[in-house]
């Protein structure tokens, strides 16, 4: 176990914002911004506020909450915010906040949040097995908003893991077109 004292780091130093333009190519059947290609987006930018925050290599772990609050059209902006909310020894919480903006009038709008947990693991970056993530440290009022409730987040999240075990348990492997109907 590592004996040295944990270090902490702010919010706004693994904070990463990425805008980019709706084009018709990124649009679903409703002319909208196609829900997948957003997580894309997010996926992409927490990773790198993990990379900020632990200078480690990480895996996204899961999705914990994705709430699409607004629609993105074409020729909109869509701007993805990261950054750490809550940290465990290994394992990362990251919060993303998608501001749309309709370019013509420059209205912007909350378009989604998402909760994604991250997990530091030993790779090509850094091949030690015992490390410790940095404490996060939150500014601003919507940091501490945020932060503040990271506990309740975390133990919902180990809750639904065990559950998520269990259901997993219990689920065929067999291609029933391939392997025949199975019970």
């Amino acid at each position: 176990m590592i004996n040295q004292k944990r270090t902490a780091k702010y919010c706004r130093e693994s904070r990463v914002i990425q805008t980019t333009r709706v084009f018709p190519t990124d649009l679903n059947p409703f002319g909208t911004l196609f829900g997948g290609k957003l997580l894309s987006f997010i996926d992409n930018a927490a990773s790198i506020t993990v990379s900020r925050h632990c200078r480690r290599g990480a895996v996204t772990a899961s999705t914990d909450r994705m709430d699409f609050l607004h629609p993105i059209k074409e020729n909109h902006s869509v701007c993805v915010e990261t950054y750490i909310t809550g940290v465990g020894n290994k394992s990362m919480e990251v919060f993303a906040k998608v501001i749309g903006e309709e370019l013509a009038s420059g209205e912007r709008y909350l378009a989604a949040t998402c909760f994604m947990t991250f997990v530091a693991v030993p790779s090509h970056m850094n091949p030690e097995k015992e490390f410790q993530i940095p404490l996060i440290i939150p500014e601003t009022k919507e940091e501490k908003t945020i932060c503040a409730s990271y506990e309740k987040r975390h133990q919902l999240r180990m809750e639904q893991l065990a559950n998520q075990e269990l259901f997993a348990s219990a689920l065929s492997l067999a291609v029933p077109w391939i392997d025949g109907f199975q019970n």
